[in-house]
């Protein structure tokens, strides 16, 4: 029989909803029987496409034992982290302050009132190597409980004093009373140049990425070097350093298990140094972060095969993550059915099935690669390194045994040279190869799709997609980001309220966005407007940056907490101070916040952008290198506005070469609007210029597509091809 998460719409919660577990979704209902009945709270938190939850899931949540002791002493209650961002930051900041790590699945035990006492991630079912398994780990709190309930509730209780200093200080020492304090461009540099040495100090040069195993691919950090390269000038020994560095982990990322080579898109993270086995999952933002990382390689080296990649992420993207409504899914798993254990459940997606093989999906043997490439499977399998007893090596909890993770072994201009081809037709053969497996492939049993829209995400994406459709000229990439953009206004807003909601799955949650969801979509709209010159992108972008800061703004102390302040569930509020897998929502909301003055001079806008880096200031001053992203925004917050104003009708070719010419490489960000004096642009127009009074004198000249370039709202005059316009920007930079 199911229990209460089959009427909830979140795919991880309804993977739970055969459990033998008595589960409750988050809420009133829960706590309120546990206040009733005065037993602790069981939380566990996770998402749908996380291997380490079915591993959970299966040893312990499905077993009738567990079951038991979890329904007999505990409330247990079962939370999508995807759903509740909030709720996750608050008790991972626990678990990681007091375990000294962190991860999904998060386990924490809470009195009736939501304060933790007790927590870790995955918990093996029995005793292993010295540490208690689950069982044990619940019948000795289920005991102390009983006998020591005031001492867990007072140390729970400190728990949440301690949390609430966090949360004011953000884990880091006041500046201390009469202590000198440096103005914020000095502070700022020291910053930069702390967070690059930090990188260039940990930079693994032989394999890319920063630190050793695992690896994650965190985008903040290669959008940090990029901007460092656009400061310094690419030519210079600091800039060509950081793109080196760049560079060279980009390209062993694409190269890596990490990379789907066969259809596109990037996995999770690396256990290894070398990018080489991944744990499988694909999520949406690192789609859409990542993507940006690749167009910027190519606009810093010019280097087509970072534009090759782009392109393969957002194939992988618009193909297997976009709804026919619009939207992006949120992920895909890494488990999957092997083909051999599906039989006639050729389609099985269940993650409650234990045949699930993690990476079942991905990975070959060579028999299999043999019979599907005929003469050319030599050639292939010499690429990716194939072997006849698989190619992992390192393989300790043996999923791998006989199986082949693809991976670049070496250029393709060696692999031809090697088989006495043409590097051309090296090319095509290599093509025809992964196109081949491609349809092979997809007669295997799929992971599973979670299919929520989450805004956040959603954000992220469509300003990826607006950025590829800038530098790769690809007007498919903007019509997909638009009809994304439109499905958010359509099904995740309420324009009666201004009132963004977290996700759409099945319809509408219930669950109201938190700031990323704002700052993320944001973004993602001023994005869609540089790339489209849709008015009304801008225009709600200044709607949603008021409903944020009516929301999420810290009057006190400046910057933007994750979580509005009614929510009488949630028991701190916190700011997000690292710049991890995704970017913290102050980090963005700072450069948003800047684009916002340049453009409009939106009221505020600038003061808030300074006092949300101030806020945050102990902890870039302390460890610049935790929030890349945030030191991104210095770039435009100690600068005078650089603004470009394209005038004459959007849709022209010549307008199109003008703006084209703004995305040719790295440089100094300005913001760029767009005037259709056009007779249909008249309403737009009147609404830029009751902003921007002298974006009334913007206007085309002679009928020809005409750029004004504006450092501080002085303009040079206008010019009207692109060598002109090319030429003007390198002279202002």
């Amino acid at each position: 029989m199911s229990n209460r998460l089959a009427a909830e719409k979140s795919p991880y919660l309804r993977q739970h909803a055969d459990n033998p577990v008595d589960w409750y979704p988050w809420g009133e209902e829960a706590l309120a029987k546990a206040q009733r009945e005065q037993k602790p709270i069981f939380l566990s938190i996770g998402y749908s496409t996380c291997h380490w939850c079915h591993v959970m899931a299966h040893e312990s949540f499905e077993n009738a034992g567990v079951a038991e002791a979890l329904n007999r002493d505990f409330v247990p209650v079962k939370v999508d982290r995807e759903e509740r961002p909030d709720l996750d930051r608050v008790y991972m900041t626990y678990v990681q302050q007091t375990t000294g790590h962190g991860g999904w699945p998060m386990s924490v035990w809470l009195t009736p009132e939501g304060k933790p006492f007790y927590g870790g991630t995955y918990f093996a079912p029995d005793d292993r190597q010295g540490r208690p398994g689950f069982v044990a780990v619940l019948n000795a709190i289920a005991r102390h409980w009983q006998d020591d309930r005031e001492k867990i509730l007072a140390g729970a209780d400190e728990v949440v004093q301690s949390l609430r200093r966090y949360a004011a200080e953000g884990g880091a020492q006041e500046i201390r009373e009469g202590a000198a304090v440096p103005p914020l461009h000095e502070a700022a540099g020291d910053a930069f140049e702390k967070c690059y040495h930090y990188f260039h100090e940990a930079h693994d040069e032989q394999w890319g990425g920063f630190g050793g195993a695992p690896k994650f691919p965190r985008a903040s950090v290669i959008n940090f070097l990029f901007r460092v390269a656009a400061l310094q000038g690419a030519q210079s020994e600091l800039g060509a350093s950081a793109v080196k560095m760049a560079e060279r982990t980009l390209q062993k990322m694409a190269e890596g298990g990490l990379h789907d080579h066969v259809g596109g898109g990037f996995h999770r993270y690396s256990v290894d140094e070398q990018w080489f086995v991944p744990h499988f999952e694909k999520m949406l933002y690192d789609q859409a972060l990542i993507a940006l990382n690749y167009l910027e390689a190519m606009q810093a080296s010019g280097r087509e095969v970072f534009a090759w990649v782009a392109r393969d992420i957002f194939e992988y993207v618009r193909r297997d993550l976009t709804g026919l409504h619009g939207g992006f899914y949120s992920a895909e798993d890494a488990d999957s059915v092997p083909l051999a254990a599906a039989g006639d459940h050729g389609q099985e997606t269940s993650n409650k099935n234990p045949s699930h093989a993690e990476g079942a999906f991905y990975v070959w043997t060579k028999d299999e690669l043999d019979a599907a490439l005929g003469l050319d499977a030599v050639f292939f399998c010499s690429h990716y390194g194939v072997k006849a007893g698989g190619n992992v090596a390192h393989d300790p909890q043996g999923e791998f045994v006989g199986q082949n993770i693809l991976r670049q072994r070496q250029s393709l201009g060696v692999t031809a040279r090697d088989f006495d081809l043409d590097i051309a037709v090296a090319s095509e053969k290599l093509l025809g190869c992964l196109e081949r497996l491609k349809h092979l492939r997809a007669r295997r049993p799929r992971p599973h799709l979670d299919d929520k829209v989450i805004t956040a995400w959603n954000g992220l994406m469509i300003s990826a997609l607006a950025k590829g459709h800038q530098v790769l000229g690809e007007a498919a990439y903007l019509g997909t980001a638009t009809r994304a953009a439109e499905f958010v206004e359509r099904e995740l807003f309420d324009a009666a309220t201004g009132v963004l909601y977290r996700s759409w799955r099945e319809g509408r949650s219930t669950i109201e966005g938190f700031a990323e969801d704002y700052t993320f979509l944001i973004q993602g709209l001023l994005d869609l407007y540089e790339a489209g010159f849709e008015i009304r992108w801008l225009q709600w972008a200044v709607q949603l940056q008021a409903k944020m800061d009516e929301l999420f703004w810290d009057a006190g102390r400046g910057g933007y907490f994750n979580s509005r302040a009614d929510d009488p569930l949630v028991i701190v509020r916190l700011k997000e101070d690292y710049d991890g897998a995704e970017p913290a929502p102050n980090s963005v909301a700072a450069l948003n916040l800047i684009r916002l003055d340049w453009m409009l001079g939106l009221p505020g806008a600038r003061d808030r952008a300074l006092n949300t880096i101030q806020s945050l200031r102990a902890q870039w001053t302390r460890a610049s290198h935790a929030l890349p992203q945030l030191l991104c925004a210095f770039e435009v917050v100690l600068s005078e506005p650089r603004t470009v104003v394209l005038a004459g009708d959007p849709q022209s070719a010549a307008f199109q070469v003008l703006a084209a010419v703004l995305h040719e490489g790295l440089g100094l960000r300005r913001v760029l609007l767009g005037v259709d004096d056009s007779p249909a642009g008249g309403e737009a127009r009147g609404w830029l210029a009751t902003h921007r009074s002298y974006l009334a004198e913007m206007k085309s000249v002679g009928g020809e597509a005409t750029a004004y370039v504006c450092d501080n709202f002085t303009c040079q005059p206008p010019v009207f091809s692109a060598n002109e316009l090319r030429a003007l920007l390198v002279g202002t930079r």
